[in-house]
């Protein structure tokens, strides 16, 4: 079992790691730094990475700037057929997100607990795609298309936008039915400076009529971003940036709340953090796999290889690109084992943990869980089961989790929801589609969704510890497991 001192270090560093992904990009650059500083090698999806593969690699690659695979190869090395060992996770969700500017207007991204985005102190992250300096400095955008383009990450350490609720002398009813719509009530506020943006702006396109003064037009042409935005976000950006206005090609921006994630209650048993769903688990899977490939007993093993895949749009049906239902994993397989032979054997060898918070029983509405099946914080890894296979644990998967579990002298817990009311959903099913044996489990926390949520400060060490024990120890059970 993980000293109390091991589970604060796990925890605080789990702390530091949300408190500097805001997003999704974020994360996945976070991620990133955190692999290659322990000997990582990044490359490229497309490139032909395989053919450089040998015993001791550790390899990882992004898609997008928002998906994430690792892997190791052990000592012995590997040959096509080999099997894949991979928790599964997905980033984290519940911001409002696609923003395109016109009075700060905002989509809900997922399924949120909205309104605990009221009477916060939010601000801004993302990505912002930018011009380099050459082609940013020409007055002609038609030219601009012939240079080179990056993508800069942003993340505005200041509240900037607010979204106020109504006094309470404005709508008495309040504390007995608080709705909103989400249209027209939940605009965040970015300011005092509407009237003098929109005056500028006018100015500006009263001299698009003038030709006499061509430097001061507003461009035109469907490569141009500064028309459809308010010039003062175009100016943040561009100062946190270092740019000109001119370098914005265009952007993609989340709103998240500024209150950083920390430590709390009596003994600093709980984390009090947005994004625990689902960067908890992300965080865990990273931590886990470097722990164990800086293991020189664990490179001596013959087995599976390792892998981590992080996902995203996992709360909006994962059917993008860079979500659980995408070809990153197919291809991965395909790629270790190009024959349809080869390829079934490494199917059938292989092994998915589905890694996604679950609910801990709130102690204000015990009566919300199944009374047989009420997880608690701290209290280690809980199994999700459903007979409706929202889940993907079996018989089978549940063994195999409680014995790697033993392995670190840490505790399994059961979730499975009421009949009287619908579980949430996971990666697990869709990707157990392709074959792969797949079990879903997940820490527990309060209030998942919530612009703030809690989770317990002791599961970080023990979510790595499970992963942990998989990648040391699955190959070897599975050997010893017949299943027909």
């Amino acid at each position: 079992m993980t000293s109390k001192m091991t589970s604060t270090s796990a925890a605080n560093a789990l702390v530091t790691f949300i408190n500097a992904s805001p997003t999704a990009w974020h994360a996945v650059h976070n991620a990133s730094a955190l692999l290659e500083k322990a000997g990582f090698k990044r490359v490229e999806e497309g490139s032909n990475w395989e053919k450089d593969l040998e015993g001791g690699s550790k390899v990882f690659y992004t898609r997008n700037q928002s998906t994430l695979l690792a892997f190791t190869v052990p000592k012995a090395g590997f040959k096509p057929g080999t099997g894949v060992s991979a928790p599964t996770c997905a980033f984290a969700h519940g911001n409002l997100a696609d923003f395109e500017i016109d009075q700060v207007g905002v989509e809900t991204y997922g399924g949120g607990i909205w309104h605990s985005w009221f009477d916060r102190d939010l601000s801004l992250a993302g990505r912002v795609v930018v011009a380099n300096q050459s082609s940013a400095s020409t007055k002609d955008s038609r030219t601009i298309d012939s240079h080179k383009f990056t993508s800069k990450l942003v993340k505005i350490n200041r509240p900037i936008l607010r979204i106020p609720t109504l006094a309470i002398h404005l709508d008495r009813g309040v504390n007995d039915n608080f709705k909103f719509n989400n249209e027209t009530e939940f605009i965040p506020i970015l300011g005092q400076i509407s009237a003098q943006l929109n005056g500028k702006r006018a100015k500006q396109v009263e001299k698009m009529g003038d030709s006499s003064d061509d430097d001061d037009k507003l461009q035109t042409g469907g490569s141009v971003v500064a028309n459809n935005h308010h010039l003062g976000l175009l100016d943040l950006l561009a100062e946190e940036l270092g740019v000109g206005v001119d370098a914005i090609q265009d952007f993609e921006l989340a709103t998240y709340d500024t209150q950083p994630s920390c430590l709390g209650g009596l003994n600093n048993e709980f984390i009090f953090s947005p994004r625990l769903d689902n960067l908890m688990s992300t965080f865990s899977a990273v931590e886990a796999i470097i722990r164990s490939s800086s293991q020189s007993s664990l490179q001596e093993l013959e087995g599976n290889i390792n892998a981590i895949i992080c996902f995203n749009h996992e709360e909006v049906g994962s059917v993008s690109s860079t979500g659980a239902e995408s070809s990153m994993l197919p291809n991965f397989l395909s790629r270790l084992s190009p024959t349809p032979s080869e390829h079934a054997t490494t199917i059938s060898r292989s092994f998915l943990i589905s890694a996604d918070v679950g609910h801990a029983v709130h102690p204000n509405y015990t009566a919300k869980h199944e009374e047989n099946h009420r997880p608690v914080m701290n209290g280690g890894i809980a199994l999700k089961t459903n007979a409706k296979q929202k889940y993907t644990t079996d018989a089978w998967g549940s063994f195999l989790i409680r014995k790697l579990v033993e392995r670190k002298g840490g505790n399994v817990q059961e979730f499975s929801s009421r009949n009287d009311m619908p579980c949430g959903s996971t990666v697990g099913p869709m990707l157990s589609k392709i074959g792969v044996r797949t079990v879903d489990v997940g820490m527990t926390i309060l209030s998942m969704h919530s612009c703030r949520e809690t989770g317990g400060a002791h599961d970080v060490q023990s979510y790595i510890d499970l992963f942990q024990a998989f990648f040391e120890g699955f190959a070897t059970l599975d050997k010893d497991l017949q299943v027909i």
